[in-house]
């Protein structure tokens, strides 16, 4: 019987696998001094995402690196939020995220743009699935801290059909008229 709960167990661990990804983004080594010499801890930061608008992060502490990641990765898992994408992409419309002393700036991108953005901002979009991202870190350098400020952001994103629920309206109504930007653009090429 015992050996039929370990099958499922592994079964749900394949399951799992391919479903979301995660990126290791920092890993702290810290040393307390004992009689004997000294004591090292890890504590690692994890961000795990599904690519397709799912992602959350996780710290984890223990006395050997794997087993920190593995606590960081359960964590992340539990803690994901839904951030909606324009196209699948990119963002909706510029935000603004902030924690303590860290502070993002996160923009809409035109395709072909790619992930600007600097080492945890980074992580944090690559799990999500945004390909068209610019983004600055305004103050805090801290790993913990920028992605708390990205995904205090990034809780805050609305989709025109979320702000369309919200103000009773068609999602046709908020949105611009389509037609007007491909005129312009005929225009300017024919001028050039």
């Amino acid at each position: 019987m015992a050996e039929r709960e370990n099958r499922r167990g592994n079964r749900r661990e394949r399951e799992e696998a391919p479903e979301f990804a995660d990126r290791l983004v920092a890993i702290n080594r810290v040393s307390k001094t004992v009689k004997g010499g000294k004591r090292f801890g890890f504590a690692a930061l994890v961000v795990v995402g599904d690519q397709k608008g799912r992602v959350g992060f996780g710290k984890g502490k223990a006395k050997e690196v794997p087993e920190a990641i593995r606590k960081a990765t359960e964590q992340a898992k539990r803690q994901m939020i839904r951030v909606p994408l324009r196209e699948g992409r990119t963002l909706h419309h510029d935000i603004e995220g902030r924690h303590g002393a860290g502070r993002v700036v996160m923009r809409t991108a035109p395709t072909g743009t790619g992930i600007i953005a600097g080492g945890p901002m980074r992580a944090v979009f690559e799990m999500l699935g945004i390909q068209d991202v610019v983004a600055k870190s305004i103050g805090s350098q801290n790993p913990y801290n920028m992605i708390r400020a990205t995904l205090n952001g990034l809780k805050r994103e609305n989709s025109p059909r979320q702000v369309a629920a919200r103000r009773g309206k068609k999602v046709a109504d908020i949105l611009p008229k389509r037609e007007d930007a491909p005129n312009e653009s005929a225009q300017v090429a024919e001028e050039a």
